[in-house]
């Protein structure tokens, strides 16, 4: 399927031009057949001569419901332009092509109608003058009169050239739906309609709805007035929802694929148009099919700041209109260039965000993301619109090459002063080295570390081993070392730690440099007791008690237990349901 919204002046034969090419009433009330014009927004089909399928949202041209016709532009990658040839080019036309051309919609088809009343000529001469100036260029033009019936065979047939330069969108994106239609279908519930600009719909599916986040699920899916399991983008579709009542979703809201958008009420945008000083700071923002109240802060040249009055699920590279709801008026274009812009605090920041703004495109960029933000989660620039393609650094984290090299140069930084300012711990804990380089997360310390720097026991070193302890340590240990020989198993007790200068900072140091192994906390002996031990163990017969290991270890049960405890945590032993333990087998 194929989806294209009219557009032009009111009373131009928009409505009547669908009506001859579908067969069917675009206008859905009453009152807009009674009073000859369109109010809201309508919709019909009609299958091509090529086959394909081609879907009309009928927007209404009167100035007073240019909210509306926005509405129904807002999704819709093409359009078929009405102009008039007794009227020619009016108010109106300039503004829903302004509109068209600010929302990015770059294909379109010219139709002059009412050709039976006027010389068409003049009115395609200033067309295309019109068309000229904007991002649609040169449209193919088709001359009809709905009324005789002339024209309408070329007319269709320039609808297939159009629907056929339409690129084809991807079926897995993530769903975007913007709804323009909210209703009640008696036995079924909530039905809301819109434009599927990509991805897929199923029964079944779950969506979350607009800035609630509120979780519906899809019921049921009707296009084009038929029942289906399944549409895929670009479509227009009716959903029955399931889990929402009416009043709680309507035009302007969405269905999204659950934690693949972002809702933001602040972005920066570049603007076409007046300068951003020269616009209103109160107007409202039209996108999709919603229309939100702003407030703008010009921040450069041709870029502000957007505040939002509510939350939407915006994209990096999302086009939009501002509209002065006073004057009745478009007063710029906008195209999105960040959903998560940085704070403006200090003195100067506005004119540094204007200078940056200024070498963005406004088109979804990953390696230029990277450089701004440095560090990313693939799902966060994924929820900004960033399609990705760079390998993580680690886990789902992307970096930008360059930094990710000057934080590893930063780190052997860290390491070196660290290890001048606390010569009592031979590394730096990971989650201090994480606080230094100001990291989102400890995971990327790892990746980080590269010879000569290696990470252990949850801290990173310098060289191949860790550092020398300080000389009072290191004698310290010496004087330890000599109370153990005879009787390696009998750990010294708290007060003759002291009494050589092993205080809690100075055990802990020897430990992390493996000179120690703590049992408990003053329960320490040195790091081949556990070897010895084992040995001493394995000439007991099996299995052993703990009184058994005591007597053999020469120790007492303050050593014991908690060496033994140890020693199972290791799998050198295996404490048995009776309180026994038999030594492991060697591997």
């Amino acid at each position: 399927m194929h989806v294209v919204a009219t557009a032009g002046h009111v009373d131009h034969g928009k409505s009547t031009l669908v009506r001859a090419l579908t067969g069917m009433e675009p206008d859905r009330f009453a009152e807009e057949r009674r009073r000859g014009l369109t109010i809201d927004l309508g919709f019909a089909w009609t299958t091509l001569p090529s086959g394909a399928v081609i879907a009309f949202v009928d927007v209404p041209g009167h100035e007073r419901f240019v909210p509306n016709m926005l509405a129904g532009v807002g999704p819709v990658p093409a359009a078929l332009f009405v102009v008039a040839a007794d009227e020619g080019w009016m108010p109106q036309s300039a503004e829903h092509l302004a509109a068209l051309d600010a929302l990015g919609v770059r294909h379109a088809l010219l139709a002059v109608s009412r050709a039976d009343l006027a010389d068409p000529g003049p009115t395609v001469e200033r067309a295309r003058a019109e068309f000229a100036g904007t991002g649609l260029g040169e449209p193919e033009v088709a001359v009809v009169s709905a009324l005789t019936g002339a024209g309408l065979p070329g007319l269709r047939a320039a609808l297939d050239r159009l629907v056929g330069r339409i690129p084809t969108p991807p079926v897995d994106a993530p769903v975007r739906l913007w709804v323009d239609r909210s209703f009640t279908v008696r036995g079924s519930g909530t039905v809301v309609t819109g434009t599927l600009g990509a991805g897929t719909l199923r029964v079944g599916d779950d969506l979350d709805t607009g800035d609630t986040g509120t979780r519906v699920r899809v019921r049921g899916l009707h296009s084009l007035g038929v029942a289906r399991t399944e549409v895929t983008g670009l479509a227009r579709v009716a959903v029955n929802l399931r889990g929402v009542d009416r009043d709680t979703v309507g035009r302007g809201d969405t269905l999204l694929t659950p934690g693949r958008f972002r809702q933001t009420d602040l972005v920066d945008v570049r603007l076409a148009g007046d300068p951003p000083d020269r616009l209103p700071t109160g107007a409202m923002l039209h996108v999709g099919s919603a229309a939100v109240p702003v407030r703008l802060r010009p921040l450069g040249p041709d870029t502000a700041r957007l505040r939002l009055a509510r939350r939407l699920p915006l994209r990096v590279g999302d086009r939009a209109l501002l509209r002065d709801p006073g004057r009745r008026a478009l007063v710029g274009g906008l195209v999105v260039l960040d959903v998560v812009p940085p704070p403006l605090r200090r003195r100067g920041a506005a004119a540094a965000r204007s200078a940056e703004l200024a070498g963005l495109t406004g088109r979804p960029d990953e390696a230029a993301e990277l450089r701004r933000r440095g560090l990313v989660r693939r799902a966060d620039l994924e929820r900004m619109g960033v399609p990705v393609g760079t390998a993580p650094v680690t886990g789902d984290w992307h970096a930008d090459p360059a930094q990710w090299r000057a934080l590893g140069h930063r780190l052997g930084e860290v390491v070196d002063r660290y290890a001048r300012d606390h010569p009592l711990d031979p590394g730096v804990p990971v989650e201090t080295v994480r606080q230094l380089l100001d990291l989102p997360d400890r995971a990327l310390v790892a990746p980080l570390v590269a010879p000569p720097l290696r990470l252990a026991g949850g801290r990173v070193f310098a060289g191949d081993r860790a550092p020398d302890l300080p000389a009072p340590v290191a004698a310290a240990l010496a004087r330890i070392t000599a109370d153990l020989a005879d009787r390696p198993f009998l750990a010294p007790e708290a007060a003759r730690l002291a009494q050589v200068g092993l205080g809690p900072r100075e055990i802990g140091a020897a430990v992390r440099a493996g000179a120690l192994v703590r049992l408990a906390d003053t329960v320490v002996l040195l790091p081949a007791a556990l070897d010895e031990a084992v040995r001493t163990l394995a000439a007991l017969p099996q299995p052993f008690t703990l009184s058994a290991a005591r007597q053999a270890l020469d120790t007492t049960r303050r050593v014991a237990v908690p060496l033994l405890e140890l020693l199972d945590r290791r799998g050198a032993t295996r404490r048995l349901p009776d309180g026994t333990r038999l030594l492991a087998p060697a591997d």
